[in-house]
């Protein structure tokens, strides 16, 4: 073959070279193709990675919760205002010395981001509520890629956290967690089947004492978990207002108030309105505890199912230590980094 036809075959794609050339080549690119990570966030939008990420700008608490947990804190870069402010902070602080200093930066929250700030922190990743849509067009624009999430349900939460997994590449140490989540809720689960009524149970969020969760929720799943029937379960609504007629109709039995710093389970023992319902006249009105170790949105949920099994069903989990469990529960997720945050109740 002469120069000319060499050079002729070769742009036209077909080199004559020794068989094992050509196959090489076809291996190599996909190799290059499989390395890529690739993970599907709540917008459905494909994320895209040529490797782990190393430096994440993380605007949302449960998955900066989530990157704790698998192990992935060095790779966090800046972090939500939120997690300087309330009861999250001593945790955080005792797992990261940047945070117990206040010097990791923080760049906005689940309600303003400075996208400036965040560019600035030069990350490769940024994750941040999905529905804040201007804000990730903004660094999209910028060709950082940005993992949106929404937690609705616990399955999201198990979603949520093979993806990080993915993006960090921790997937064993996710798969592990997810796993270990499921047995113990499964360990619960047979318990609460051995007893025979469930109790009506309403919740009552702190904006409100009549703002309440339906069927669309993280607190119905947790109800049902527990063994309680949520009174709200037949409206498919993840968050509503009801008036106090329809909750004297439904009489609960068991009220669970979330963190609530104004109000307490003895301000509505005591509140004149709500002497018709049972659960008030049997004394049984609780509080979650601070909102790091209630949280519904991060695998932690599973402590917060056995806090409440035994407010549902207090004969079978009366004698349940679940003050060590929280610590075992906690470490299994934080390592023993999180144990001086741990203060007895």
């Amino acid at each position: 073959m002469n120069r000319f036809s060499f050079l002729r075959a070769f742009l036209l794609g077909i080199v004559l070279v020794s068989p094992g050339i050509i196959p090489h080549v076809c291996i190599a690119s996909e190799l290059v193709a499989s390395s890529r990570i690739t993970v599907t966030d709540f917008r459905g939008k494909t994320i895209s990675l040529d490797r782990p990420a190393g430096r994440i700008v993380c605007l949302i608490e449960s998955a900066l919760s989530g990157l704790y947990m698998l192990g992935a804190a060095d790779r966090v870069v800046g972090i939500s205002a939120n997690v300087y402010q309330g009861d999250v902070y001593p945790y955080y602080a005792a797992m990261d010395p940047r945070i117990a200093e206040k010097s990791l930066p923080a760049p906005g929250n689940w309600d303003f981001v400075n996208i400036e700030r965040v560019i600035a922190l030069d990350p490769d990743l940024v994750i941040i509520w999905s529905r804040q849509e201007e804000s990730i067009r903004a660094v999209e624009e910028r060709g950082i890629p940005v993992f949106g999430v929404f937690i609705g349900s616990f399955e999201d939460i198990y979603r949520e956290m093979r993806a990080l997994g993915k993006l960090t590449g921790t997937s064993e140490r996710a798969g592990q967690l997810i796993d270990a989540a499921k047995e113990e809720l499964t360990r619960i689960g047979a318990k609460t089947q051995t007893v025979g009524k469930r109790p009506r149970v309403y919740f009552m969020w702190s904006q409100g004492e009549l703002e309440t969760s339906g069927s669309k929720s993280t607190v119905h799943e947790l109800i049902t978990l527990a063994g309680g029937e949520n009174v709200c379960g037949g409206i498919e609504q993840e968050h509503l207002v009801v008036n106090m007629e329809r909750v004297l109709a439904w009489d609960p039995e068991v009220i669970v108030l979330w963190v609530n710093e104004r109000k307490g389970p003895k301000d509505i023992l005591d509140s004149p309105i709500w002497q018709g319902v049972r659960a008030v006249r049997t004394q049984n009105v609780h509080e979650l505890p601070d909102v790091f170790s209630s949280d519904l949105w991060t695998l932690k949920f599973q402590y917060v199912v056995k806090l409440l099994a035994e407010w549902c069903h207090p004969d079978v989990y009366g004698e349940a230590d679940l003050e060590k469990e929280r610590r075992e529960i906690f470490v299994k997720l934080y390592g023993e980094k999180i144990l001086p945050a741990l203060s007895p109740r």
